[in-house]
């Protein structure tokens, strides 16, 4: 299965057979969207699934399994799946769909047998396989979906997502005051900030990125998974990178030596903090492309740390994702 984008609702007109399943699915399920395993596995509908699926997958792999209540097999496989799902421990998500109560999304799915599983990465379809395999075969294919997951930058779940504006500036030169507004963002003022943000605040206002870095270090000590603390400490990171770069010489060796790794990763970061996104994230897609083994990694490793700077849900993120994607799988 090749790597696509997928939106529901750019692919099928729900209409009255939408709130049909709904109900079918309520019926089935009194209590809505059900779900068990402490959340590590979940009842998908054609109305939840943009949110519990797509977007729930910008943060965390999640795996579909189509089944229906008349499919032998599906009987099988399903308690697979579940245990496994119970195992990670949210490292991944379980979405159940259930083909007959939601018919349009199976056919948006292209669902021609069943058990289907399909695994949902980044907001897209990226692999997937049909029949009971045995378990060893299954934790063999998720090992894999979840090695590529961690190579897009994909979270496990709890990693949560950093907010905020779509800004279009760059994040370099003068902008640790548009940093230090980021890492305040949600508080009215600076006595609501938590200690970790305001510190680092306050260093970013006098010109101190390591102090700044400190902050949000230690922050992260306690709270691996905050959204924030890591948008910051990638920011910040990036603006002393790019600090210490003589940047006309940066650009000189990257155009005569393109197959130089570290000179088209240090032009990356110049291009990402002047506000040229798209033209960083494309001159590290081109190196993976162009490239194998440590150099190969080395460009993925940078891009996946670029992706820190932004917004998991900022579009140009999302392209760069997939092409990723496409590349690794």
């Amino acid at each position: 299965m090749q790597p696509r984008d997928f939106s529901l609702y750019g692919a099928v007109d729900l209409g009255a057979r939408q709130a049909a399943a709904q109900r079918r699915q309520q019926a089935a399920h009194p209590g809505g969207s059900a779900a068990s395993n402490g959340g590590a596995v979940i009842e998908v509908t054609e109305q939840t699934f943009n949110v519990d699926v797509v977007e729930r997958s910008r943060t965390t792999p999640v795996i579909l399994d189509l089944w229906a209540d008349w499919c032998g097999p599906c009987k099988q496989l399903s308690p697979v799946l579940e245990k496994l799902a119970d195992e990670a421990a949210g490292g991944w998500i379980l979405a159940k769909v259930d083909v007959d109560a939601n018919p349009q999304l199976a056919a948006a799915l292209q669902v021609q047998s069943i058990p289907m599983v399909v695994a949902v990465v980044g907001g897209q379809l990226v692999d997937g396989f049909l029949g009971a395999l045995p378990e060893a075969q299954v934790r063999q294919w998720l090992e894999q979906v979840l090695a590529v997951a961690e190579k897009m930058g994909v979270a496990p779940a709890g990693a949560g997502g950093a907010g905020g504006d779509d800004g279009e500036g760059g994040v370099g030169g003068d902008s640790a005051d548009s940093i230090a507004a980021a890492a305040g963002r949600g508080f009215s003022d600076a006595g609501q900030l938590p200690p970790a943000y305001a510190e680092a605040r306050a260093a970013m206002e006098r010109g101190d990125m390591d102090g700044a870095a400190r902050a949000f270090e230690e922050q992260l000590a306690v709270s691996p998974s905050d959204p924030m603390a890591k948008a910051g400490l990638a920011q910040v990171n990036l603006i002393r990178r790019v600090s210490s770069y003589d940047q006309a010489r940066a650009r000189r060796d990257a155009a005569e030596h393109p197959a130089d790794v570290q000179a088209q990763i240090r032009v990356a970061d110049i291009e990402l903090a002047s506000g040229r996104i798209e033209e960083a994230f494309d001159r590290l897609l081109g190196v993976i492309r162009r490239t194998s083994g440590e150099d190969r990694e080395q460009a993925r490793a940078h891009l996946v740390g670029l992706f820190d700077v932004l917004p998991p849900r900022d579009p140009r993120v999302t392209k760069a994702r997939s092409a990723l994607s496409a590349l690794l799988f």
